[in-house]
């Protein structure tokens, strides 16, 4: 309790927007959030509290023939490969980690996909035989956190369906039908300021995890979560609101692969979540460039980026690859100008190809997943990456994972080392933001280039818009930047961030 009140003094004392929101809140200047009831969405009103079903699988599941592990497995794990040699797994869960994400990874069972073919079916039974013997009941903590535990149940189920239960059918059984309430007593909900893409993820865990083990109230509830959030969560381009083409791309494969679900099962969710899918699909083109695709925004803990180049649909059995491939074609691309609308910029010159990102406020997204690369960019020469954004491999507020977020390592334009724009804060309200921020940026395509405006520096006394110009040629190009103001103590840093040393 101590140690959160340090931090929140310290975020205010180095935060002047903050301190500015904070006094006009005091002076009744600044209008609250409104106000909302924590998890429970209104269009959920009736389907709550999910009361416990017990499971009737339509296709019975059978137990593993598993046995016992016989040589080491390496967890893939965010942050670290854990090696574990038989028994090892009796004290797994006792360990202490570095990072939360590598614990929570631990609990989704998120290392089962990343192993594939080479998941031993001996290891998931022993690691889960550890698991419920400390965390069969639903709790509070960590091990059924709401995101944690419907990844936990897709993981299993999706292991289940190829090699079998990891332990006894109907424990097993009972203690997977248990994440549906669990997961429904704390969705993800707070408000309409401060929701994020978390919420469709408990809605996916509900929906697949009541298609697969017959649990239809479950299955509603998750259906209903997941075609609401996308109007919360998408922007009308078809691409994540967040700011991280990552996180776009593992979204979608949630959408995709609950599409999917619903077709084999004969739903009435199926053709919402089709148009869905689709749509989202139609964006990755947009977020690809011919050296690969950027790592714009935060990189998903549970999902390293090689898994999300294309390949994910190779996973799939044939039918339903051929599915998401028609499905692609059916919706073609994104549209250039919506797409431009929410922020991306997907654009080729001669051998150059590059993608720029600007949050469609300037502010990085809230909540999301975006950084502090208002006018930043990628950018590719005859398919090989020049320029990058290098992403963020781990959370946090300090050290790298807060660097890594911040203007110092993307392609953009600092003023005395600061940020584009301030931290952004989900009870900032829109009026607040201009104020401080000014008009939202502006960009476009040019003949030779891209041209974009953003007002982001003018918190800070005596300076104005920023205009950056890229215009190409065959064989080179060049930044122009503009800073309009009247001071003249001021640093002006240009980033280039590239993987040629």
């Amino acid at each position: 309790m101590i140690a959160g009140l340090m931090r929140k003094v310290r975020q205010l004392a180095s935060d002047p927007v903050l301190r500015r929101w904070l006094y006009g809140r005091l002076l009744g200047r600044h209008r609250a959030p409104p106000s909302f009831v924590p998890h429970r969405p209104p269009y959920v009103v009736g389907m709550l509290p999910l009361e416990p079903e017990p499971p009737a699988p339509a296709i019975p599941f059978r137990e593993s023939v598993a046995g016992s592990p016989s040589s080491p497995v390496d967890l893939p794990l965010p942050g670290e490969t854990l090696r574990l040699a038989p028994g090892d797994e009796h004290a797994l869960f006792q360990r202490t980690f570095a990072d939360t994400e590598t614990l929570l990874a631990l609990h989704r069972f998120a290392w089962i996909p990343l192993l594939e073919d080479d998941a031993d079916p001996a290891w998931v039974a022993a690691i889960w035989r550890a698991w419920t013997s400390r965390f069969s009941t639903p709790g509070e903590g960590w091990a059924w956190h709401p995101y944690t535990a419907a990844e936990r149940a897709v993981n299993l189920l999706r292991f289940a369906r190829a090699h079998g239960l990891p332990g006894a059918v109907r424990e097993t059984l009972d203690i997977l039908a248990a994440h549906g309430p669990a997961i429904a007593r704390r969705l993800e909900y707070f408000g309409e300021h401060h929701t994020s893409n978390h919420l469709s993820n408990n809605g996916r865990g509900l929906f697949l995890l009541g298609l697969d083990l017959g649990l239809e109230a479950a299955a509603e509830l998750g259906g209903k979560i997941l075609i609401e959030e996308a109007g919360r969560i998408f922007h009308a381009s078809g691409i994540l609101r967040e700011g991280s083409s990552h996180y776009h791309c593992v979204v979608t494969r949630n959408y995709v692969e609950c599409w999917l679900a619903a077709r084999a099962h004969g739903r009435p969710e199926t053709r919402a979540l089709k148009a869905i899918a689709g749509r989202a699909l139609s964006v990755i083109p947009a977020l690809t460039l011919g050296g690969g695709m950027p790592l714009i925004g935060d990189i998903s803990p549970d999902c390293p980026p090689r898994f999300l180049d294309g390949s994910w649909t190779e996973s799939l059995c044939g039918e339903d690859a051929l599915a998401v491939t028609e499905l692609g074609q059916e919706w073609g691309p994104a549209d250039e100008d919506a797409l431009a609308a929410a922020g991306w910029i997907n654009a080729r010159f001669g051998p150059w190809e590059g993608l720029w990102h600007t949050a469609p406020d300037g502010w990085s997204p809230m909540p999301g997943h975006g950084h502090q690369d208002c006018g930043g960019f990628e950018i590719h020469f005859g398919g090989e990456p020049v320029f990058v954004d290098p992403g963020r491999g781990a959370y946090g507020e300090s050290a790298d994972a807060a660097r890594y977020r911040s203007g110092a390592v993307h392609n953009t334009l600092l003023v005395d080392n600061h940020d584009p724009y301030p931290p952004n804060k989900p009870y900032y309200d829109e009026a607040f933001r201009r104020r401080i921020g000014g008009a939202p940026p502006e960009s476009a395509r040019t003949d030779r280039g891209i041209e974009m405006t953003h007002h982001g520096y003018r918190r800070l006394a005596g300076v104005g818009a920023v205009t950056r110009r890229w215009t190409f040629t065959d064989q080179d190009f060049t930044v122009h930047d503009r800073v309009e103001g009247s001071a003249r103590a001021r640093t002006i840093t240009r980033v280039l961030v590239t993987p040629h040393g």
